[in-house]
């Protein structure tokens, strides 16, 4: 019985990641440590031995770099490559550009930490991870999964907001639980489906 396999990453360490800036939309590319990031995801990829049939990733810049550096890590370059922004970073809106701690200074703590961090509150203009789920989800079932079942394998090189949707249904984790996680960059998490599209096993590749 042939194993089915998802492998997921969020990109690595962005310009803006690096400044401590509200990302969202925008598009800047990774640092040297990003790239680094995404050159060891793709070294611990590597590892398994998997022959992926399709990448998925977003339409910014940094996770396609991310996926691309993966991609050339494990000699695999020439796989079919969708990118759709249905996988993009949640939408920051007003917030998209702005310092993290300025924005703290302006709005107090509390409430950038629930625009941030609460599962169904959008900071002003944007979307909470509730709306992001709400694209991230139709799309994967209706592009992604089908692939799943039907015996490929697939990368998805995506952001942390996206992929904690995605991993929100995989898992079946609670709303007041999904808001706790958090997703380094460049850390693949290795998904295994059985022949029902169940998850069987997950494993976090890490060194």
């Amino acid at each position: 019985m042939k194993t089915r396999n998802l492998i997921i990453v969020r990109h690595g360490q962005s310009e803006w990641n690096e400044k401590n800036l509200f990302t969202g939309w925008e598009n800047p590319g990774l640092t040297q440590k990003g790239i680094d990031e995404a050159m060891h995801a793709g070294d611990l990829i590597k590892e398994l031995d998997i022959k992926f049939d399709w990448m998925f990733t977003s339409a910014l810049t940094r996770a396609q770099l991310t996926g691309s550096i993966i991609l050339e890590k494990i000699n695999q370059t020439d796989i079919d490559i969708i990118k759709d922004e249905a996988l993009n970073e949640r939408f920051y809106g007003d917030l998209q550009g702005l310092n993290k701690d300025e924005c703290r200074q302006k709005w107090g703590d509390d409430m950038v930490q629930i625009w941030r961090r609460s599962y169904d509150q959008g900071p002003p203009g944007g979307e909470s991870l509730k709306e992001t789920g709400e694209r991230v989800l139709p799309y994967y079932l209706k592009e992604i999964y089908p692939l799943l079942l039907k015996n490929m394998n697939i990368l998805i090189a995506a952001h942390g907001n996206s992929l904690r949707s995605l991993i929100k249904y995989l898992e079946v984790i609670s709303d007041e639980d999904i808001v706790k996680l958090e997703i380094p960059t460049g850390a693949p998490i290795h998904y295994s489906f059985d022949e029902d599209g169940n998850v069987t096993t997950k494993k976090h590749l890490i060194e």
